[in-house]
């Protein structure tokens, strides 16, 4: 059973309408894992998760919901790496454009619980508040299994192919190692 995780609150906040996250991920136990959270509590927190049904949950909640994105995909393979992105730009006019959830290079567009913020919403991530890699904010729910190339950019919301590719032989998606990312 995973116990531990990474947290590190900034002294000042980033850009909190346009970021990008980008992660690799395998998971080593299926069910409830938080990857990613910040914020100070239950009521003014965001996160990516994974729900008890395997499907990933990416929101933010301040006081009311800003950002809610619950696949209706299951991810399952504990053999799997995942590459997930977070590709989040609120100035943008039309609303699915202000945040894109991508899953090994591929956009996700199935979705059970749909919301997306209003136009120039500032969201929780890129806050003051204490950001947490691998549990919830309330520290229940650690995650377990593997990360690697965790990017966290600010001010620009790139695409998934910024931090991977398809291999021409396996015609498998893989990490770009040196992404150009600003």
């Amino acid at each position: 059973m995973a116990s531990t995780y990474l947290s590190k609150t900034f002294s000042s906040a980033g850009n909190r309408k346009i970021f990008t996250i980008s992660m690799w991920l395998k998971r080593s136990k299926l069910g409830s894992n938080y990857i990613l959270s910040q914020g100070t509590d239950s009521n003014n927190n965001t996160a990516i998760s994974f729900n008890g049904s395997d499907q990933l949950n990416i929101w933010d909640y301040q006081s009311a919901w800003k950002l809610r994105l619950y696949t209706t995909q299951v991810f399952k393979d504990t053999n799997a790496w995942y590459h997930i992105v977070l590709a989040v730009d609120t100035t943008q006019a039309t609303s699915s454009n202000r945040a894109k959830l991508y899953v090994n290079g591929t956009q996700v567009t199935d979705f059970g619980t749909e919301t997306y913020p209003t136009q120039n919403t500032e969201l929780k991530f890129n806050s003051t508040d204490q950001t947490i890699i691998g549990n919830y904010v309330s520290g229940t729910s650690y995650y377990d299994g593997l990360m690697a190339h965790i990017h966290v950019i600010d001010g620009t919301a790139y695409a998934a192919s910024t931090f991977g590719e398809t291999d021409s032989s396996s015609g498998i998606w893989k990490p770009k190692t040196a992404p150009s990312v600003t």
